[in-house]
């Protein structure tokens, strides 16, 4: 919904996240991202049970790529959708942002390897260094759980150009609360487990709670679609996987309307 009950519900929901997390968000999650650059895309890897990749062709498969557009990547982490829109059309500019700069350094490593280049920028996502109306395409993938959504949305809908898309990828809450408790389950085990496996520091070790709480505390599939709209973008489209419990969204930036056309 966009008016009503939905309106109110997401700026106290996202006030409730921002005051359980902000401590974690501001303070710990850099040193994370540093102790974790390393091995990230093979412990995701290993933690999906070796669905990583197909849940990246999952991701992809929703856009539509044309030559010469911009491309803005946020949370880019290692640039693995960066370098992957790249070799889907070659001809985009793309331009990564994350807060890590031991991601973004690796990112950088594994890109130049493909012989690609992909313009990197170290900054918070909450207030994007980019004129308004300026890409043409803006992804964000399995990062949002641990961003004020709000803010970070409303940007990304600042720096589109009208008509631009929008394409969100992450874990999600699912509907099914069975299924739910299972997957926390699960993920307790399989962060102890790759945790182990991959000689996680003191920061990823003590954040593995954190992890679990952060998706509890998330949105549905069904939420975050009514969360989009309720920001302005329309043609909002849900794709999920395995029961809800990964989520993809494709959203578009309303086109401007001319005061000409009103009176």
């Amino acid at each position: 919904m966009v008016n009503g009950v939905r309106s109110i519900y997401f700026p106290e929901r996202e006030s409730v996240r921002e005051n359980t997390f902000n401590h974690v968000w501001t303070q710990e999650l850099d040193s994370v991202f540093a102790d974790v650059a390393s091995y990230y895309d093979k412990a995701n890897y290993v933690a999906s049970l070796g669905l990583w990749n197909r849940f990246r062709e999952s991701f992809l498969s929703t856009m539509k790529l044309q030559e010469n557009q911009k491309a803005l990547d946020v949370c880019a982490g290692t640039n693995a959708i960066g370098i992957a829109l790249l070799q889907k059309q070659p001809n985009l500019q793309v331009y990564a942002i994350d807060r890590s700069k031991a991601m973004q350094e690796v990112g950088r490593k594994l890109a130049e390897q493909k012989g690609f280049h992909i313009e990197s920028t170290i900054g918070d996502v909450h207030r994007l260094p980019y004129p308004d109306n300026y890409f043409d395409i803006v992804t964000l993938q399995y990062a949002s759980r641990h961003l004020r959504v709000m803010d970070v949305f409303g940007e990304i809908k600042r720096v589109l150009k009208p008509e631009g898309h929008f394409y969100h990828g992450d874990m999600l809450r699912p509907d099914n609360r069975l299924l739910e408790k299972i997957h926390y389950s699960y993920l307790r085990i399989c962060l102890t487990v790759t945790a182990w496996i991959f000689s996680s520091g003191p920061a990823a070790l003590n954040c593995r709670k954190y992890f679990v709480n952060a998706l509890s505390m998330f949105y549905s599939a069904d939420e975050l679609s009514d969360l989009l709209r309720h920001l302005g973008f329309h043609d909002v489209t849900t794709k999920t996987l395995v029961g809800g419990l990964v989520g993809f969204h494709k959203a578009v930036k309303k086109q401007s309307v001319k005061a000409s056309e009103i009176l």
